[in-house]
């Protein structure tokens, strides 16, 4: 069966992406969440996935197209016999999950036409490349100072730092705010509040991280992630996408983790799976994905996957956050920063850290008291932290 490998939606506002590079050949075999196209949008560079296994027989587009959504990339002989056959119409693919957690391989070198002959021939980081193309920097006159004379993002920066000055990211501030207006336009938001008695959460990590080392330690952000995804597997209406009007339940877990760029700037891929993941693998996978995120590359599944998101702005010493649903997802949690407060305990006044979670739940599928349930198990779950 010949199928379409097409342009994938990486975003709910996403209209196009440019293809950089082809990561594989005609005639190679591809299975079923190999790499297969580097795109670049206004997040980054974006490794697609083939969704079946088969032969790369024909590529359609060529590094240097910007190509719409739901357009044919290329053209596969699948195995799967419930393939879509090429030339029938079909919507636009959600990028599969992989079957093992994403590897932290090296960002591949985009091929795409760049200002100056030079640039397309020199060793260039995906993350300087995509830098250099939004302050409109010709690669040609960047000195690389990496191995090799590698171009790093640090290289371009330094070159163009007068004009770091003011924000340069409008190309995702535009597309951010296209998708928040889109949510706030069509999604009837409700919002609670709830805080908790994190004492429990914070004395269980302080004496796990004083048993590892320091490179396995754990952070009170990933406790909260996987948190999330316990109870969202148990309490129905939260995980999930509203589409063609009606909402579709996840059985999987795809927690996406909101993440700031160098410059300004957010997104939010997906740790997979993360209900059935311990604490420590969550960690090692959170901070892989950082990582790539912040050097300007992530994979399909990761970036198009999430089924609930959580946005922590602890470290910015905000107490309570109202975060925005990121269609077509139908719940979003926020979290603020832990603080020592005044907490009754047992009748008694003292003084506990507390964290206030925050929930925008969607009114089309859930409501306050449902909401409100989501929340109270959450807290529960934070306060037995090694069971989780």
């Amino acid at each position: 069966m010949r199928i379409d490998f097409r342009m994938p939606a990486l975003g709910a506002d996403m209209e196009s992406g440019t293809l950089t590079q082809w990561l594989k050949k005609p005639g190679e075999r591809v299975r079923r969440g190999d790499a297969v196209a580097v795109v670049e949008t206004t997040k980054g560079l974006i490794d697609i996935e083939a969704f079946d296994d088969g032969v790369l027989e024909e590529l359609v587009a060529q590094p240097g197209a910007t190509v719409p959504v739901g357009a044919v990339l290329a053209r596969i002989a699948s195995d799967s016999a419930s393939a879509v056959p090429a030339g029938l119409p079909a919507a636009p693919e959600r990028p599969p999950a992989p079957t093992s957690p994403p590897s932290a391989s090296p960002a591949v070198p985009s091929t795409a036409a760049a200002p100056g002959a030079v640039a397309s021939r020199r060793r260039i980081s995906p993350a300087a490349r995509r830098r250099a193309h939004e302050l409109s920097i010709d690669l040609a006159s960047v000195a690389g100072r990496g191995p090799e004379g590698l171009v790093r993002l640090e290289d371009v920066e330094r070159l163009a730092e007068p004009a770091l000055q003011k924000p340069q990211r409008t190309g995702m501030r535009a597309t951010i705010g296209a998708a928040m207006a889109r949510s706030k336009r069509e999604i009837p938001h409700y919002y609670l509040a709830h805080s908790v008695d994190f004492s429990a959460a914070r004395d269980w990590l302080s004496g796990f991280n004083a048993s590892v080392p320091v490179d396995e330690r754990l952070i009170d952000g990933v406790l909260l992630i996987k948190a999330v995804a316990r109870a969202v597997s148990e309490i129905e209406g939260f995980n999930g996408h509203f589409l063609d009007g009606q909402f579709q339940r996840s059985e999987a877990v795809h927690v996406g983790a909101a993440i700031a760029l160098r410059g300004g700037g957010l997104v939010a891929p997906a740790l997979l799976d993360a209900n059935h993941k311990d604490v420590k693998t969550l960690m090692r996978e959170f901070s892989d994905l950082v990582t790539r995120v912040r050097g300007g590359h992530m994979r399909s599944s990761e970036l198009a996957s999430a089924t609930i998101t959580v946005t922590n702005l602890g470290s910015e010493a905000v107490e309570l956050l109202f975060p925005v649903i990121n269609p077509p997802q139908v719940a979003i949690v926020g979290a603020g920063a832990i603080a020592e407060r005044p907490w009754v305990r047992d009748g008694v006044l003292c003084v506990r850290p507390a964290l206030t979670l925050t929930l925008a739940g969607d009114h089309r599928v859930t409501d306050g008291r449902a909401g409100s349930r989501f929340l109270r198990r959450i807290g529960e779950l934070l306060a037995d932290p090694a069971k989780l």
